[in-house]
């Protein structure tokens, strides 16, 4: 199937999305291939374009639902919820309940004038309300765009302003572990605050009242106990999610927009290596096809297994790998709100028992972390028995992790996929598919179906024509990709101009991942990290510029430079050289702890939590006798 995937791509990828797939206008054949695929890689010829089933009509939420209904199996559960804590809220909803959810949210979005094109955007916890949202979106042909709860109010304001989204759909807090996280708070904040004098006007704000918050009145400072939590209230602006969803006029069915291939489905920011980080566009079609191929075959997917991603749906890996990709195919899934060590260590291995999941997904630092809490949490009142593929998804695998993973969690029996991808490829890139590729521990081993992968030297000259410059066998270099795959991010939402130089302006003719690579005598490939100035903290991709930008924003701050450091658990922790201005006092290692601990404090506000420095360095500017 690969040798086919790359030898006659056309071909492939038209049997793909004939077999599949509903399509409400199929205007694509093998005797027009660029009715398939229309595309430039080589900025040396024009305007980069990728375009996949451009002339097609189809609705992504359609294939996700509908056709599952239609087909007989709504009664097959979509998702099992499990609450943050094990005496909390645990839910079950099937294809055809869920479909009826998404109907009536789609319905809400129109009544509130949400059209094909505009911008909604979510700010929320992992519950059900957040995938209804998104498939509605979906739904409508509105365009959805997802912010990391994580983020700080600052963050989340950069990124409603650049995506001039209308519609913010939020919750009151978010829950992890034994801590509120005042989410609805954090969007009063962005808009009141940080979007002020910017042009960006928030039309509604519905809000999900997890918590079951009491409104107090503006001159009170909100109480954020899980016992009394308290939110404020704008009456024009805000509505609560559930008085929407029951007024009785508001109906079951809603009209599907059926939209082209290449119409927007969702942005989805990630940092780059300037200040500001990139609203990502993936369209439709294309990331239909890719997502679901990618979960159907590395993930083995089959009827009847029940599949669990731990990811947050605030990243890609909850955009393809927790919503799209298993509802596309069909599947059942665990979605949970806590972390893994609330209540106990144990919890992840007690969920896996309880729904008997077959298929688990999580990240290298998460392994990390439950492998030196102990093995007693993982063997002591749990089998995972019926565990058959184990996943790692974020940053690359160290030997040691991977071992563990499979012999202490997998009991020895599991197949381990790898998986290397991007927010910008949409899925998979590289990764071996379980039953067909002997896998070596730390090593992604191979491209999916479809990915053209190159290896080009770290000397090599920006805009060469490097084809002749590409390195064979046992080598070490840059990975690019030399031919598009369906799931490629079509633009920078605004900024084609940026996403031309960074994916492509480098090497003439090559999509440039970022990423270093070695591949071995055996044509395995193995990820060595970044190679551009964004630093992959647990799995979460940070700009280094980003990072300097909010530490320079500080009063006591001169001058800053932010670069990775090796981690036992995060793989790259955060290390940054400060420069104070020169009132600031540290002569005392008191006084240094303090504005150590302050700056620290301030990039969880600025940024949010996961960016949070591991090292501050203190560094002092020479004068020119010095």
């Amino acid at each position: 199937m690969y040798r086919e995937s790359v030898e006659k791509p056309y071909d492939f990828w038209y049997k793909v999305a004939n077999e599949n797939y509903h399509w409400k206008e199929k205007n694509f054949s093998l005797e027009e291939p660029k009715s398939i695929l229309d595309y430039n890689f080589d900025l040396s010829k024009g305007p980069i374009h990728i375009e996949w089933f451009k002339n097609s009509l189809t609705n992504i939420c359609y294939n996700a639902l509908d056709r599952h209904v239609e087909n007989g199996n709504g009664d097959r559960v979509a998702f099992y919820y499990e609450g943050n804590d094990i005496n909390d809220n645990h839910s079950t909803i099937t294809y055809k309940e869920l479909l009826k959810q998404v109907c009536k949210f789609g319905n809400v979005l129109r009544k509130l004038g949400v059209k094909k094109g505009d911008r909604v955007a979510m700010y929320m916890p992992m519950v059900m309300e957040l995938i209804i949202a998104v498939l509605a979106c979906a739904r409508i042909g509105a365009i959805h765009s997802v912010v990391f709860g994580g983020f700080s109010a600052e963050a989340l304001a950069s990124r409603l302003i650049d995506s001039h989204s209308k519609i913010i759909v939020t919750s009151d807090y978010g829950i992890r572990g034994d801590k509120l996280i005042a989410l609805k708070q954090a969007v009063d904040e962005a808009i009141d605050h940080h979007c002020q004098d910017t042009g960006f006007t928030c039309e509604k704000v519905i809000v999900v009242n997890r918590m079951n918050s009491k409104i107090v009145s503006m001159d009170t400072k909100p109480s954020h106990s899980i016992s009394s939590p308290q939110i404020h209230w704008y009456e024009k602006r805000d509505v609560f999610y559930n008085d929407l969803m029951n007024d009785e006029t508001i109906s079951e069915e809603c009209q599907v927009e059926w939209v082209k291939g290449e119409d927007g489905l969702f942005m989805l920011y990630t940092s780059g290596s300037t200040g500001k980080p990139k609203g990502l566009l993936h369209t439709t079609a294309g990331y239909m096809i890719y997502t679901s191929t990618t979960f159907k075959y590395v993930f083995d997917y089959h009827e009847n297994d029940v599949y669990w991603c731990g990811a947050d749906i605030g990243w890609i890996t909850g955009h393809s790998y927790v919503i799209y990709g298993p509802l596309i195919c069909g599947a059942t899934s665990v979605i949970f709100e806590g972390i893994p060590t609330y209540p106990t260590p144990s919890r992840y291995w007690q969920i896996i028992d309880k729904y008997k999941v077959n298929q688990f997904y999580t990240a290298p630092t998460l392994i990390r972390t439950l492998m030196k809490i102990g093995d007693e949490h993982v063997k002591n009142g749990s089998t995972r028995d019926s565990l058959r593929i184990l996943g790692s998804v974020g940053e690359p695998i160290n030997p040691e992790a991977w071992l563990w993973y499979h012999n202490v969690i997998g009991n020895g029996k599991c197949a381990i996929v790898d998986t290397f991808w991007q927010t910008e490829s949409g899925g998979h890139l590289i990764t071996p598919i379980p039953g067909c590729i002997t896998t070596k521990p730390g090593s992604a081993t191979f491209p999916f179906f479809g990915v053209q992968p190159a290896v080009l030297p770290p000397t090599i000259e920006p805009q060469t024509p490097a084809a002749s410059e590409e390195l064979e066998g046992d080598c070490e270099g840059y990975l690019a990709i030399k031919f598009p795959w369906p799931g490629i991010a079509r633009t920078i939402f605004g900024d084609h101009d940026r996403y031309e130089k960074t994916y492509f302006g480098i090497v003439n003719g090559y999509y440039m991942t970022g990423d270093g690579c070695r591949r071995d005598s055996d044509g395995y490939i193995w990820l060595t990290g970044r190679v551009d100035d964004v630093l992959n903290v647990s799995g979460h991709r940070l700009g280094t510029a980003e990072l300097e930008s909010a530490f320079v924003a500080h009063s006591s701050v001169a001058e800053a430079a932010v670069v990775p450091c090796p981690h036992d658990i995060k793989g790259h922790g955060i290390y940054c050289y400060v420069v104070l201005k020169d009132h600031v006092d540290i002569s005392e290692q008191k006084k240094r702890d303090e504005l150590s601990h302050a700056l620290k404090q301030w990039i969880r506000h600025e940024i949010g939590p996961v960016a949070t420095p591991d090292f501050i360095h203190f560094a002092f500017k020479f004068e020119k006798d010095c």
